[in-house]
């Protein structure tokens, strides 16, 4: 995998924020995992803050479409998981002490 493919896909995955709390996906730790595979396509799986998340649909597509900007991705494919569930524990430092939890 290409570490700079790979900073470049956090780099754009970090400006998709849930519109309900001011931190990026990334750094709310909803991205469990991105793989890149020899042809340049790629799978993320995600989370949400819960089930019922209100942006269910917008957030994931954000993300994909963002990834699939970068000229050196083929694609990418996002599949949204529940297990481990997502908590406040997830969170990058930046994200916590942005929303006080430090």
């Amino acid at each position: 995998m290409s570490k700079e493919l790979e900073d470049q896909i956090v780099a754009v995955v970090k400006t998709v924020y849930d519109p309900e709390i001011p931190v990026d996906v990334y750094e709310l730790g909803l991205i469990y995992e991105i793989k890149i595979d020899q042809e340049q396509n790629v799978k993320v799986l995600m989370t949400l803050t819960s089930p019922n998340c209100p942006e269910a649909e917008t957030l994931p597509q954000q993300v994909i479409d963002r990834i699939e900007s970068l000229e050196a991705v083929k694609s990418c494919d996002l599949e949204i998981v529940f297990d481990p569930p997502w908590d406040k524990d997830m969170m990058s430092e930046e994200a916590k002490l942005e929303l006080g939890f430090l």
